[in-house]
């Protein structure tokens, strides 16, 4: 393709060079750059694609495309400057491989909870509908049955438009992707056309990056600012935000709800470890998925589904048999003294809350919660003492561990934890560094019928030590644990 047709819609400040040639790749990452690509400077948080630009060229790239032009011109380059080299990457790779969100039925879910197990439980009904479909989330990304390992929750501008090149030429009609903030932020899905944004609910997180709780908002909204008027914004009027984050949008709003009037209303008739009995729109359904949280995740999927035109009793009836998302209130039963194991990705204060609240209204009375918990290192650490707090206010027992510490060190993001544990609930703390040991102890202290919540990583089958991914998986650790132990 010409290059002149990839910088289409691209904001272009200037041009050296004849934009005629032809563009082989698209390169954002200077290692990968070969004879005949176009390498984007992007100015990362960690490193400025521009200080590359002579090192691409030695490698044979024959076009760059900048926001600052190099004192030096190289005249066997093309040099195209751009007012932001994000949204020109995002811009150009979309039309790099001739748009391809635009050919299929795109579905967007952002929000701080529920993404991964929306995206999912869509994936999997519109799978059981005989479409063929496409998923982009934090677990992984699949094409039909093709499972394809994921490294962000929302890829970057080209390896994103690859994969949706991918999904289309293999024949995909509907593609549910996560929409991080940080991807919204980066412009990594500038260019990206989509039919359905979902906002699922907005708390305390990544306000490492972001900075404050208004800046987090503000970029989850500039999203839905963005949806055109043939699109649907799908939103939880329950979240005090849901109204704001679509006032400004063009697209069809449309409203989820518990607990107020809504184009789609649930109420919640019986919440138990057998499952969920919702009515929704006067319809009462029997779903195996557990605690209010899901409820509002399984409100969210139907409202898309009945919004893009599907069957409601078909929907239903589909929906009523499927489970959630791995590591999301994924648990497991000891054989002997039937302790209940849950795993759950809860890394927010909020989603802790969510977890807990919903395992302590589930159980019967006589079973001790024992909670272990952990934080992740070179992340927002303002977080840490509170969801040590919400640990203690809803357990009877709290292991405090290591979880991904990164480049911390873990005694020192366990001393953050500890701020959030007062005089009284002081008791009821253990702090065990090695989460191996954590979830052994944990085990150990269980009795019949109790339940044991181990949380933070829930798919994630590593622990991130130093830059170094060692294997980990918390739910085969429960599951050796319980037969070690004979539980």
């Amino acid at each position: 393709m010409k290059l002149q047709d990839i910088l289409y819609k691209v904001n272009i400040k200037s041009v050296v060079g004849n934009t005629s040639i032809e563009v082989n790749a698209l390169q954002i990452d200077s290692r990968k750059v070969v004879d005949g690509d176009t390498f984007i400077a992007l100015k990362g948080t960690l490193n400025d694609g521009h200080s590359f630009i002579d090192a691409v060229i030695e490698k044979g790239a024959s076009v760059i495309v900048c926001e600052i032009l190099p004192i030096t011109i190289n005249p066997k380059i093309v040099y195209v400057q751009v007012e932001n080299t994000e949204i020109a990457a995002g811009i150009m790779s979309s039309n790099f491989f001739e748009n391809p969100s635009s050919k299929i039925n795109l579905i967007g879910i952002t929000g701080t909870n529920g993404k991964t197990t929306v995206a999912t439980l869509l994936f999997n009904l519109f799978t059981a509908l005989e479409y063929k479909c496409g998923l982009i989330s934090t677990v992984q990304n699949q094409i039909a049955n093709e499972i394809i390992l994921a490294t962000h929750t929302t890829p970057d501008a080209i390896s994103l438009n690859t994969l949706l090149n991918k999904m289309v030429s293999q024949g995909c009609t509907y593609v549910f992707m996560e929409v991080s903030s940080h991807a919204i932020h980066q412009n990594r899905i500038a260019g990206i056309e989509f039919k359905v944004g979902i906002f699922t609910n907005i708390t305390h997180d990544h306000l490492d990056y972001h900075k404050t709780f208004d800046e987090y908002i503000k970029v989850k909204k500039y999203w839905f600012d963005n949806l055109p008027p043939t699109a649907f914004a799908i939103s939880n009027a329950d979240d005090k935000r849901g109204m704001v984050m679509v006032q400004n949008t063009s697209a069809k709003k449309i409203f989820y709800s518990l607990k107020t009037i809504a184009d789609f209303k649930g109420k919640i008739l019986d919440n138990s470890l057998s499952g969920l009995h919702l009515s929704i729109n006067e319809i009462d359904v029997h779903f195996k998925m557990i605690g209010e949280f899901n409820a509002y995740n399984l409100l969210a999927v139907y409202a898309t589904a009945i919004s893009l035109g599907q069957q409601k009793n078909t929907v239903l009836q589909i929906l009523s048999n499927l489970t959630g998302a791995e590591g999301r209130f994924d648990y497991i039963v000891s054989p002997q003294d039937k302790v209940m194991g849950i795993v759950d990705y809860a890394h927010t204060p909020d989603a802790l809350l969510n977890v807990l609240a919903t395992i302590k209204e589930l159980r019967q009375g006589h079973e001790k919660i024992i909670s272990v918990i952990g934080c992740g290192g070179n992340r927002d650490k303002s977080k840490r003492p509170i969801m040590a707090e919400v640990a203690c206010e809803y357990s009877d027992k709290i292991i405090l561990t290591s979880d991904n510490p990164r480049n911390e060190n873990p005694e020192d993001i366990l001393a953050d934890m500890q701020k959030g544990v007062n005089v009284v609930t002081k008791r009821k703390v253990i702090i065990i560094p090695d989460r191996m040991e954590a979830i052994k102890i944990a085990v150990s202290l269980a009795a019949y019928e109790d339940i044991i919540l181990v949380a933070g990583k829930g798919h994630e089958k590593y622990q991130d030590i130093k830059g170094v991914k060692y294997d980990f998986d918390d739910k085969k650790v429960l599951k050796e644990m319980f037969e070690l132990l004979g539980k």
